[in-house]
Parts: C-alpha cells; sequence; structure tokens
C-alpha cells in the first residue's frame, strides 16, 4: 500500500453554523442559567421574545387596537392619571415683580360703594391720575364719563396701559364674556416674601392637570416670585418650571417607537405590551410580601405609557410654536412678536398646559415693576406689555373655549407726587415716585365661553359692592378694616381661593378644605365673594 502524506490527516476547518444556530461545546457543560442560553444561541434576548409576542397579538383583534381602549382607559383611574383639567377651571397668576400700579390708573377703585364711588381728586392724584383725567368728570355732552371703561364688565381707567395691552388681544365678542373683581389690599414692597401666590390652594381646591398639578415661570416654592402661604404649601405640588416652548415640549418623551412606526401604530403596540404584562402578572407570584402593590405598579407603568403615547405622540400637541392659535398670521401672537419677545414665549408655554388641561394651575411671574424711576413712561411700556400677555391668556381660552381665572398681584405699589410726564408715552399722567404700600390692589378677571359671569346681588348697587371687595379711603390708600384681605396677604390668598371654588358652585367646601382660614363666618365669605358659579362653563 502507498504511503499516506502527511498532510491528508489534517483537520478540515468547521462548517460555519448559521447566524441563528445554537452553539454545541463539548467543553461546556449544558447551559443552565439564562447567560448562558443566551451566550450560546439556546435563546434570544428578552427584547427579541417581547417583540415576537407583542406582535403576535396583532393577529387578533379583541387583543390589540388602534387607540387607548376601554379596558386601559378604566385603569387611569385606579393608577392615578388625571383626566385632561380635572374637571376644574384653568387658573394662571400673573406675579409682576417689583410693585406695579393696580389701582387708579390701571383698575378703578373707590369708596364703600364699589368702584364708582369716586375718591377725591387728591386721591387720585396718588394714584397717578391727574385732575383732568380723574374718572369723576363727566362730557358735558354725553353726561358719562370719558375715563371710564367696562367692556371687561371690570371698570377700567379708559388709558389703562393694562387694559390697551388686552385689548390689543381680547377679539370684540370674547371681550363680552369676561367680567372681573377687585381687592384693595396692603402688601409689602419689593419683597418676594409676601405669600400672595395661591397656586397650592387651588391645587387643594381640585385643580390637576393630566401631565402635571402645578407650573411656574420660577425655579422656586411657588413658582413664582411671591411666596405661597406657609399652611398651603404642599411639597408633592411643588410647580414645575416652566417659562419657554422647550420646557413644554421636554415634558414627555414618547421614545423612538414614536417616529419608527405611526403614532396610531405605536399606541397598539404599548397597549398590546401592557395586556401582556398583565396577563404574566396574574400567574406570577413576586414572593414579595406587598405582591398586589408590586403588581399595580407595575401595571400603571405600561398603561401610563401606554396614555402618554396616545396623547403626546404628536409633537403638535404640546408646542406652543405649533399651536396655529398661537403663534402665525391667525395666531395671538405674530412670528416677530413670539420670537422677538421672551414674555411672550414664557406666557405662550404656561397658558398652552394650563388651558389644555396638562396642568392644573400656572404662574407666570414677569419682573421690572419696581418703576418710579421719575417718569410714567416707563411703567406705562411694561403695564402695556403685562395687559398683552394677560390679553393672550383669555384670548387663548376663548379659542379654545374653555373658563379662565386670572389673577394679578404684585409685591407692594408705586404712588405720584402730582408731577405730570408729558412725554409720548407718559401721555400727561402722574409720574411714578416711590413704593407706596398703601395704595396696593389686585384683581381677577374670568372668562366664561357660555356667556359673561354675573355678579352677586339683587340690584346694582350690591353687585357694585362684589365687584370691589372691600374698598379705599378718599385719600386713595386702602381701608385695612373693609375686609380680611385688605391688611393680611395670607388672607388675601384665601380669598381669592374662596373666589376659584364659588366659580363651581363649591364655596360651601372651604372651610372643610381650609378648617384654619381666617375669614370669619358663611356670611363674611359671602360678602367676599364675586360671581355667581358658572356651572356651564366648566370643563
Amino acid at each position: 500500500m502507498a504511503k499516506l502524506t502527511s498532510h491528508f490527516f489534517k483537520k478540515r476547518p468547521k462548517q460555519a453554523a448559521c447566524a441563528d444556530a445554537p452553539l454545541y461545546h463539548l467543553d461546556h457543560s449544558k447551559p443552565v442559567t439564562r447567560r448562558e442560553f443566551i451566550a450560546q444561541g439556546f435563546c434570544t434576548g428578552a427584547a427579541t421574545v417581547l417583540g415576537g409576542s407583542a406582535l403576535s397579538l396583532f393577529a387578533n383583534p379583541k387583543k390589540a387596537h388602534a387607540s387607548l381602549s376601554a379596558d386601559l382607559e378604566a385603569l387611569k383611574a385606579t393608577c392615578g392619571i388625571a383626566s385632561q383639567g380635572a374637571g376644574k377651571i384653568p387658573f394662571i397668576v400673573f406675579d409682576l415683580a417689583g410693585g406695579a400700579n393696580v389701582a387708579g390708573s390701571n383698575v378703578l377703585v373707590g369708596g364703600r360703594g364699589g368702584q364708582l364711588d369716586f375718591l377725591s381728586t387728591a386721591g387720585y392724584s396718588r394714584q397717578g391720575l391727574p385732575g383732568d383725567m380723574v374718572p369723576s368728570i363727566a362730557n358735558s355732552d354725553t353726561g358719562l364719563s370719558d375715563y371710564i371703561n367696562n367692556e371687561l364688565g371690570l371698570a377700567f381707567h379708559s388709558d389703562s396701559a393694562f387694559l390697551q395691552g388686552i385689548l390689543d388681544k381680547v377679539s370684540v365678542t370674547n371681550r363680552a364674556n369676561i367680567n372681573g373683581a377687585v381687592i384693595p389690599a396692603r402688601s409689602e414692597n419689593d419683597t418676594g416674601n409676601n405669600p400672595h401666590n395661591p397656586m397650592y390652594g387651588i391645587n387643594r381646591a381640585g385643580a390637576d392637570g393630566s401631565l402635571l398639578q402645578l407650573v411656574g415661570s420660577r425655579n422656586s416654592d411657588s413658582g413664582g416670585n411671591s411666596m405661597a402661604p406657609s399652611a398651603m404649601i404642599d411639597a408633592s405640588a411643588r410647580p414645575t418650571k416652566i417659562d419657554r416652548p422647550s420646557d413644554v415640549t421636554g415634558l414627555v418623551d414618547t421614545g423612538d417607537l414614536v417616529g419608527l412606526l405611526s403614532q396610531e401604530d405605536s399606541v397598539a403596540v404599548m397597549e398590546s405590551i401592557s395586556r401582556i404584562s398583565d396577563m404574566k402578572l396574574n400567574n406570577v407570584d413576586t414572593k414579595i410580601s406587598s405582591d398586589e402593590v408590586v403588581k399595580e405598579m407595575v401595571r400603571c407603568g405600561y398603561v401610563k405609557s401606554a396614555d402618554i403615547t396616545d396623547r403626546f405622540g404628536d409633537p403638535t400637541t404640546l408646542n406652543p410654536e405649533l399651536d396655529t392659535d398661537i403663534v402665525g398670521d391667525s395666531g395671538i401672537f405674530t412670528e416677530e412678536e413670539f420670537n422677538g419677545d421672551s414674555e411672550f414665549r414664557k406666557t405662550a408655554s404656561v397658558m398652552k398646559l394650563v388651558m389644555n388641561g396638562f396642568a392644573g394651575a400656572g404662574t407666570i411671574t414677569m419682573g421690572g415693576f419696581d418703576y418710579h424711576d421719575g417718569s410714567r413712561a416707563t411703567g406705562e411700556i411694561r403695564d402695556r406689555r403685562a395687559g398683552r400677555c394677560m390679553g393672550a391668556c383669555l384670548e387663548y381660552a376663548a379659542r379654545l373655549g374653555t373658563p379662565l381665572m386670572m389673577y394679578v398681584c404684585s409685591d407692594g405699589s408705586v404712588f405720584s407726587n402730582g408731577m405730570v410726564d408729558d412725554s409720548e408715552n407718559g401721555r400727561g399722567k402722574g409720574v411714578w415716585t416711590g413704593d407706596n404700600s398703601s395704595t396696593s390692589a389686585s384683581f381677577f378677571l374670568v372668562f366664561n365661553p357660555g356667556g359673561a359671569p354675573q355678579l352677586i346681588g339683587a340690584n346694582t348697587d350690591a353687585q357694585a359692592q362684589h365687584q370691589q371687595l372691600g374698598y379705599m379711603r378718599t385719600d386713595g390708600s386702602v381701608e385695612t378694616a373693609s375686609t380680611p384681605a385688605a391688611n393680611n396677604v395670607n388672607l388675601l390668598v384665601e380669598t381669592i381661593v374662596l373666589n376659584y371654588l364659588a366659580l363651581h358652585g363649591e364655596q360651601g367646601q372651604f372651610a372643610q378644605l381650609f378648617p384654619s382660614h381666617g375669614l370669619g363666618n358663611s356670611t363674611l365669605m359671602d360678602s367676599l365673594t364675586a360671581f355667581e358659579p358658572i356651572v356651564n362653563g366648566v370643563i
């Protein structure tokens, strides 16, 4: 026999296995652990298994649905997922930091009889109105004052910069569905220590959002410049800082699934995963003492993911820049206004969240209202811009067909010594000379899509006293004995929350919600309430 050459005995290379074939190793023991099964290809990673299981359910229309389905909707309440706005009226605070003028030159404030129970000429001069612009002067031709404007229900001075700004943004038709009330009340000058902010109280009264409870444009406990009353603070409801569109859009991340699939298909995948998880949990003992609690946490996590994808998979849902009611040729703000002024972007961001029910209430802080610089023009320019932001909120509420309560406050106020600013923006009105807390006031406006909110009272005299909660002395200073709120900012906040509840017909719950309140008995609280309930306007 011929001798075999040595190369005949060389081992030939083993054929490569296909990519998914399992690997058998003689020098390895049989796989036992999950890691060993995956490493040797006997099973694939969890993502592959889960994906296959989820996709297999799409073959059965009874198992997967195109939008968030009834079975998962029913779990939302159990999982603490709030409905849009929690059924309460949206609420926005304008916190004007520095001590803005409210009384007289903006909102008229009078004596015991209400806004049109006129003050003395010296009193109006203190509030920045020269003798030839006081509201008590009647036009000889008409017998009416040229300096009173009631277009918003609440009486403003006709040359009010707040009013001009509001009317810049609110259409004539929508003005008819607005009314308001003013509260003469002292607060300290130039400090954030005034507990002006009612956000926590509004939240306790039931305001909530589907994404957030409260939002504010400052990173503070109140969300604004002014503090919140310490007795109302709930750390679990601390406002989330929102002051620009990117803050809004950054609230929700629906992940990579939205984009790879349509929003509709993404919701279906999330629902299927939720149901698979639920079926698995029903057959598993977690060996943890709080077994049901753990299972509910897992279930709710998947339900929340499906709900978020359902509601926010479309990027236009949250982004104020893409909302044509807010920005654009037919929007409240033009592109130039929106891009050119951060205060408009801030306002748009907060009102987008609050008015759409994504947050229960929001604070918009605007700075620079300590404007006693020896002119009148500086304050007029800032007041008008603030008014335009206020008007934007009211107009947006009207376009959405949702009610709104908007509260305006400031830390202290200013006074005039009678000197006049005749510049273009000063318009012949009194120069703001310095700080003066005795001329302070706050006010609120209410929009109701069902019709103008109706003042409490059987006749015009009674209604006038509900439109002005408290009064001023003839010299233009707050009568501190006129209401509990007049000389106590904590009680001013309680008065605002009482009025919020009253708009829902729920003022009877105030004492239960705030057992240590300082507003007195029910008769006194009735006198501190401005409007009848706007039941038809509640969302």
